[in-house]
């Protein structure tokens, strides 16, 4: 805190400035006590293990040990030893059994959800995301649920699902920005007939929602995003602005299968936005069309002499089948093995 502005002129930079060292001071606080608090759980798991592991000097305790600790801790040191508690511990030291890779950054509640996950490389990307994305426990909670991880993993062969794992998605290619499916169950919109305007008006309306599944550097622009040609209007659906990429994302929602008219359509609003509403320092728009179906013959087809980046993706109103992609991968890791 020795950075900030020393002297205040009036009252109020006095307001300010306490105020501004307050707020350093209570996160640095926060920040230490977490730090303290992810070190203590792991080394009470430390502990566990290296009793477990003395010999058969400890054998008599077996599997009652854990929840022995639970009684005895609980009757010593009150609430928080619970046996699941105690269990989370022991397999915290197991799993980072190095002190220097655990990250301070996430909280204990964050660690307990990533330790939930028996796959080391979808354990790793999560936990890659959170530090990269500062996801919050309910947001890691919903992807885990949504399993990201497979749903862009099976879009890659075996070595860059490894990358995928150890460093995180990365956005080096126009392909990484764009998801198949996209899930949106946070919409809470039953299996019936609805209007797209009704779809737009529930993506608006759970904007934040919708742009953490779009995926990190989404800025919203605008909905129904007027473009003006020989007196006729056209309305693109949503408009947003990747900031990573430098370029506009463009999104038409379709609630039924996927046409060759919409693709010819979306083309139409690239070309627009690339020749009338680029500037020097944008790069060439992406265009998806976001559709409750699609045919992959037709997609092949309708976009095979297209030079913009365009793209058909589907969406859920559902969780997918986690159980079914985790398969899948498994599929394509042993196969390329």
């Amino acid at each position: 805190m020795s950075n900030l502005t020393p002297n205040p002129k009036t009252y109020q930079d006095l307001i300010a400035l306490i105020a501004k060292c307050l707020t350093q001071g209570r996160l640095q606080a926060a920040q230490q006590v977490n730090t303290t608090l992810l070190e203590t759980y792991w080394q009470i798991g430390r502990y566990i293990i290296e009793f477990e592991q003395d010999g058969q000097a400890r054998a008599e305790y077996g599997s009652k040990l854990l929840a022995q600790l639970s009684k005895d801790l609980k009757a010593s040191h009150g609430k928080g030893f619970s046996r699941r508690n105690i269990l989370d511990m022991r397999r915290f030291y197991l799993t980072y059994p190095k002190w220097q890779t655990v990250s301070a950054k996430l909280s204990w509640s964050h660690y307990t959800e990533l330790l939930a996950i028996s796959d080391d490389l979808a354990r790793s990307f999560y936990e890659q995301q959170c530090l990269k994305e500062n996801w919050s426990v309910r947001e890691l909670k919903r992807q885990k649920n949504a399993a990201l991880f497979e749903r862009i993993a099976l879009s890659k062969d075996r070595t860059e699902i490894l990358t995928l794992a150890q460093q995180g998605q990365q956005l080096d290619a126009i392909q990484d920005v764009v998801k198949d499916p996209y899930i949106f169950e946070f919409l809470d919109l039953p299996e019936r007939n609805y209007k797209e305007s009704e779809l737009e008006q529930r993506l608006i309306e759970k904007l934040e929602q919708f742009l953490l599944e779009l995926g990190k550097g989404f800025a919203f622009i605008g909905q129904q995003y007027r473009i003006t040609l020989n007196n006729t209007h056209f309305y693109v659906d949503l408009v947003f602005y990747h900031r990573i990429l430098k370029c506009f994302v463009l999104i038409d929602l379709k609630t039924r299968a996927v046409s060759h008219q919409d693709i010819g359509q979306m083309n139409l609003y690239l070309n627009y936005f690339r020749a009338e509403e680029n500037v020097e320092d944008d790069n060439a728009p992406i265009g998806i069309v976001l559709a409750k179906d699609k045919d992959e013959i037709l997609v092949e087809y309708a976009t095979g002499s297209i030079s913009n980046q365009l793209f058909v993706s589907r969406y859920q109103l559902y969780l997918p089948d986690k159980a079914a992609l985790q398969q899948e991968l498994q599929r394509i890791l042993q196969a390329e093995s």
